[in-house]
């Protein structure tokens, strides 16, 4: 006969509150166990110190919105968690807020050690606090030891304490002792903010609050391993659906937090594709053979076809992947803790995967009866657990409970320029703390310094910053805020950016405060010359200037004459004339005249201390010197005394300069039009050759006589003188 096995219906067990409960107003806990198969809330009353458990209820999800123990489809999970809630709410009357735990899925873990100085009696509050600034310190590390890329993308979702000193000697406990200084040294866990923000996010679409987070390895180990049994060397594994949290104790603490991502869905899928059936079918087949070991099993695939198969064939047909699961675990155990431990406890539904325990055994050579299933029969200061919680899955949910208020987090929201932030409330915290959670560099909004410029001065190159920019602005529920300032739930911080710096605007005489002089004497007056400065090889003698980027400045620098004259106001320029000869322009250039210490300078020769410069404005110059060229005079070349003689030879010119009559040593001006007029040459005579020859004859009572001879003739004062002519002077003593 054909049948077809469908998934079991969704089981759901409640205990239901005695009238006593609905009307006790004591204070009541809410945990809850949000699993990747099913979610587990439990409500409990504070009494006397004791948790009783007053209410439970289980529901499976519908779909796989959780794998590996991450939220994937948030809606789906808040609507598992809101019916659980509805349904406990019915027998307890409101629930706000919910004690969490995550899985460890890319779970980190960090070590670190913190101190504090104590006066009097240590209070319970103080070890607490103690702890939580371990906790920050373990913050720091993870944030410091590049394992991850960003921390701020990390929550710190538990933490156990490794032991605690006080000056200097190990203690179990702090609260009542008296000393001086108190080390804790605490090992926390952190996982990727997605987790819980997911979390946190499905807890807000039930309306409930997230009171407090913990790990879920740190709340089964303290259902099963209290404080009086850390001393062994002891492995807690909690198996789930999709991750095995693995917890390890020794020497009185929690040394180690692990995470497998491998659980009992490995083997509900292994199953699913052997036999090609749906997800949920083979999570039904997998329980039946943890119920009916002895019992045959129908089921039909998706093809159909129906098998009758015993339990033991089924899992001989997932031995592997049983295998696969133990021996990922085992692994991880050995990596915490180097070696096998002493025993390890299996919890969680996937721990009653058959044959698992003796494969893990079996994997760290370990005899068998030290892995075994345990389930929460009796837990310390919980009361009333039901049967129904006394299930290996169970642990977790009564670990959350117990760890209320203890080593768990509580988390509150901040908005931070409108995108609001979840942050644990350890301590009083500050601005600062939220923006090191939400991973927001404040330096980033300050405003950026403006550009500098270098300049290279007399050598070497100076950087010239610009201005700083302005910090960010900080306010706090719209009034003005410090990174100091308190933090509460709920509040609004709005980061502005600060205003970038400006490039630098300097002044010669911002990088030169006093000026430099020497001594001169120009043209006989001592003057104080102050020295210029030279930017890219230009003199500057203006100190307002502005210097620019890459600027070359040297500063004195060398003064040459030019400076000196240029600062004493004399022309050093060269002066050209414009003027017309004959209806032709024409131009002529005068410079002036420079001498250094008596010889010959240039203007761009240097100057020391006391050097005496003359010097001499250029000057204009005679028409004859721009006439020479034109025959207004002319020589002839005589002989005197049998020495070679030049006899100047004039013509009758006329020089008209701006139609004025002028003579040759007329000063030409600017745009002078001069006409000259070659004239008729004049005959040179005795005289001139003895004015050019510059003799003088004998006097009248220097009882000499002379005779002029031309050519050996005798000749007259006003005889005529021609080119080459013999000219003689022959002198008789008179008797």
């Amino acid at each position: 006969m054909r049948t077809r096995k469908t998934p079991a219906a969704t089981k759901r067990t409640n205990n239901r509150p005695t009238a006593s409960h609905a009307q006790n107003k004591a204070d009541k806990v809410f945990a809850l166990d949000i699993g990747t198969r099913s979610v587990i809330g439990i409500v409990a009353e504070n009494e006397q110190s004791e948790l009783k458990i007053i209410a439970t209820e289980r529901q499976e999800h519908k779909t796989r919105s959780m794998l590996d123990g991450q939220i994937h489809d948030v809606p789906q999970v808040a609507e598992i968690i809101t019916s659980v809630k509805n349904k406990l709410e019915k027998q307890v009357g409101p629930l706000k807020k919910v004690a969490v735990a995550a899985a460890g899925r890319a779970l980190y873990t960090m070590t670190a050690e913190a101190s504090m100085d104590i006066n009097g009696i240590i209070t319970e509050e103080q070890e607490k606090h103690l702890d939580f600034i371990t906790v920050q310190a373990a913050q720091e590390k993870l944030a410091a030891s590049h394992i991850i890329e960003d921390s701020s993308f990390y929550y710190c979702v538990g933490y156990s304490t490794v032991y605690y000193m006080l000056d200097g000697s190990k203690i179990k406990s702090l609260i009542g002792q008296r000393g001086k200084q108190a080390v804790a040294s605490v090992i926390a866990t952190f996982l990727p903010r997605q987790v819980v923000d997911s979390m946190q996010s499905a807890l807000t679409t039930a309306n409930l609050e997230m009171q407090a987070l913990t790990l879920e390895p740190i709340a089964a180990i303290n259902v099963l391993i209290p404080s009086t049994m850390r001393h062994l060397n002891l492995a807690l594994v909690d198996i789930g659906a999709g991750t095995s949290d693995v917890a390890i104790t020794k020497d009185g603490s929690v040394i180690a937090y692990g995470m497998v991502p491998m659980a009992g869905d490995e083997i509900t899928e292994a199953i699913s594709k052997q036999y090609l059936l749906d997800f949920n079918i083979a999570e039904e087949i997998k329980r039946q053979l943890i119920n009916t070991a002895d019992e045959k099993i129908h089921f039909t695939d998706i093809l159909g076809m129906e098998y009758t198969l015993s339990s033991e064939e089924i899992i001989n047909s997932v031995d592997k992947n049983i295998t696969d699961l133990a021996e990922a675990i085992a692994k991880q155990i050995a990596a915490l803790n180097t070696e096998a431990p002493q025993a390890i406890m299996l919890v969680g539904g996937g721990s009653l995967t058959p044959n698992l325990a003796a494969k893990v055994a079996h994997t760290l050579d370990m005899p068998e009866p030290r892995v075994a299933v345990r389930t929460p029969d009796k837990v310390d200061n919980i009361s009333n657990i039901p049967d129904v919680l006394k299930t290996p899955d169970a642990v977790t949910p009564l670990g959350i409970l117990k760890t209320l208020g203890t080593q768990t987090l509580n988390l509150i929201s901040v908005y931070i320029n409108d995108i609001e932030y979840n942050m644990f409330n350890f301590r009083e915290l500050t601005i600062s703390d939220a923006l090191l959670n939400a991973g927001i560099n404040l330096r980033k909004y300050n405003g950026k310094p403006g550009l500098g410029i270098m300049v290279n001065i007399n050598g070497e190159s100076n950087i010239l910053s610009g201005s700083m920019g302005t910090l960010a602005k900080i306010s706090l529920n719209g009034n003005e805020a410090s990174l100091s300032d308190k933090i509460e739930e709920n509040c609004h911080i709005c980061i502005e950016k600060g205003s970038d710096g400006t490039t630098p605007n300097v002044h010669l005489a911002d990088l030169f405060l006093e000026t430099q002089s020497i001594n001169l004497y120009i043209n006989g007056e001592k003057i104080a010359v102050e020295q210029s400065v030279l930017i890219n090889d230009s003199p500057i003698n203006d100190f307002t200037t502005v210097v620019h980027d890459k600027d070359n400045i040297i500063f004195p620098a060398p003064a040459s004459i030019a400076n000196a004259l240029k600062y004493a106001h004399y022309n050093i320029n060269n002066n050209i004339y414009h003027y017309t000869l004959n209806g032709i322009d024409k131009t002529y250039q005068t410079s002036p005249q420079i001498y250094l210490n008596g010889k010959t300078a240039y203007l761009s020769d240097i100057v020391k201390e006391n050097d005496e410069i003359d010097f001499t404005e250029p000057k204009r110059l005679p028409l004859s010197s721009l006439l020479n060229n034109n025959n207004t005079t002319s020589d002839i070349t005589v002989l005197f005394n049998d020495s070679p003689c030049l006899v100047p030879v004039t013509s009758d010119n006329v020089l008209l300069v701006n139609d004025n009559i002028v003579q040759t040593d007329y000063l030409v001006n600017e745009a002078d039009n001069i006409t000259y007029s070659a004239g008729k040459r004049k005959q040179a005579i005795i005289s001139d050759v003895l004015l050019a020859a510059d003799y003088t004859p004998p006097k009248p009572d220097s009882r000499m006589t002379f005779q002029i001879l031309k050519n050996n003739l005798p000749v007259e004062f006003t005889a005529p003188v021609n080119e080459n002519d013999n000219i003689k002077i022959i002198l008789t003593p008179c008797e």
